[in-house]
């Protein structure tokens, strides 16, 4: 029994206004390929296919053509694919009854039953290609506080997290149900979470628990799960020893990820084997200047020309990420980047500019505007808003203003 696990897909997203279709394309082709090469079972996506609530018709259509796919190159395929906490979950599984039909299960919400859990729906078998059932996988969608009975948001000082503790019960009571039915068979977990201990990707991925607690020990996971699939952080990584994965996003979402190595996650029931990484190719280069840290406007117009770029159209090229230290005023540094970039096969994905702090007093006494001039405090807002000295034009500019009043 042979599964492949992935997350994060964030079909729709756009950067700085750019479309990501075609890198989207190109991984949901990939990972047509990969499902073929390595004889898969079972494909478990584990939220956050869509990059945000309301995805534009284009989206939905590239997700569904690309599950057809998989089903038409291989009909004896399983597909497990649950919401994240960018996904609109109800839209998600509103063509459910249909894709069930071609072996695609898609969990938006949490359904309950009279004892619980309703585990005729979020318990799933997993048959191998004889048709033997192998394991199950209990597909949790990502939870909200509604889902979590007995949440007591403010709990005592020195307990559990509120949103910790509830969950946990939650766990613990499905769990023990999903493993008396799974028997001897592996019970594999689905959830879209942050886990403590996983490293998350600055500014790319929303603390989405509630009530003061936004991770979960791995630990929440009862050991009668053989492995915990999840999505929300886009590193790949391992937590509990290897049994509670994180596949990554397929290809990097921000300026934080261009280091990772992006890939999907193979689960090899039969040889005992541990996750294996299987690396996926980078569909569009993501270049950051520089790489660390901060440089001024000059050293960022010589790392430009010294960049080897593809011959393609701009709306195909790299994305690109700038992070300047501004030597001089803001306007002039946009002004001079347009310049360079303009002439460029790149897309701008993100630019910053930080201002050196100024070094003044601990605690300046303000100034006495009897013994001052207009220009010397413009002069002073100047250096404040630029860091840097105006220059005669600048100057100019302001006595001309001056005189208009």
């Amino acid at each position: 029994m042979r599964i492949l696990h992935t997350a994060d897909w964030h079909i729709g997203q756009t950067l700085n206004g750019w479309s990501r279709e075609a890198e989207h394309r190109a991984f949901l082709a990939d990972l047509g390929e990969i499902l073929l090469a390595e004889q898969v079972d079972a494909l478990l996506v584990a939220g956050d296919v869509f990059d945000g609530l309301n995805p534009s018709g284009e989206a939905q259509r590239l997700l569904y053509a690309a599950l057809a796919g998989y089903v038409r190159a291989n009909p004896r395929l399983q597909i497990v694919l649950t919401s994240g906490n960018h996904d609109p979950a109800q839209r998600l599984e509103a063509p459910e009854a249909v894709l069930r039909e071609l072996g695609v299960h898609v969990l938006g919400t949490l359904s309950r039953g009279p004892g619980g859990m309703d585990l005729d729906r979020h318990l799933i078998p997993l048959r191998d290609r004889a048709g033997q059932i192998r394991a199950q996988v209990l597909a949790l969608p990502f939870l909200r506080q509604a889902d979590l009975p007995g949440l007591r948001l403010g709990a005592e000082e020195g307990t559990e997290g509120a949103v910790t503790a509830a969950l946990r019960a939650l766990l613990a009571e499905t769990v023990a149900r999903a493993a008396a039915i799974a028997g001897t068979l592996p019970l594999i977990a689905m959830a879209h979470l942050t886990c403590a201990g996983g490293l998350e990707s600055a500014g790319a991925e929303r603390r989405i628990l509630i009530g003061g607690d936004h991770a979960v020990p791995p630990d929440v996971f009862p050991p009668a799960l053989a492995h915990v699939a999840l999505g929300h952080l886009h590193r790949p990584q391992s937590l509990d020893g290897g049994r509670v994965r994180y596949s990554g996003a397929p290809f990097p979402l921000s300026a934080s990820e261009i280091g990772y190595d992006h890939g999907v996650t193979l689960l090899d029931l039969a040889g005992g084997a541990a996750p294996r990484h299987i690396p996926l190719p980078r569909p569009v280069p993501m270049l950051r200047l520089p790489a660390q840290g901060t440089a001024p406007l000059p050293e960022i117009l010589a790392a430009l020309d010294r960049l080897a770029l593809p011959d393609r159209p701009r709306a195909e090229g790299p994305f690109l990420y700038l992070a300047l230290r501004a030597d001089r005023p803001v306007t002039e540094i946009t002004a001079a980047l347009d310049a360079a970039l303009e002439a460029l096969p790149l897309r701008l994905a993100g630019l910053t500019i930080t201002r050196p702090e100024t070094a003044r007093p601990a605690a300046a006494p303000p100034q006495d505007l009897t013994r001052t001039t207009p220009e010397a405090l413009f002069a002073a807002a100047f250096r404040d808003l630029h860091g840097t000295e105006p220059e005669t034009r600048h100057l100019s500019a302001f006595r001309d203003a001056l005189s208009e009043v």
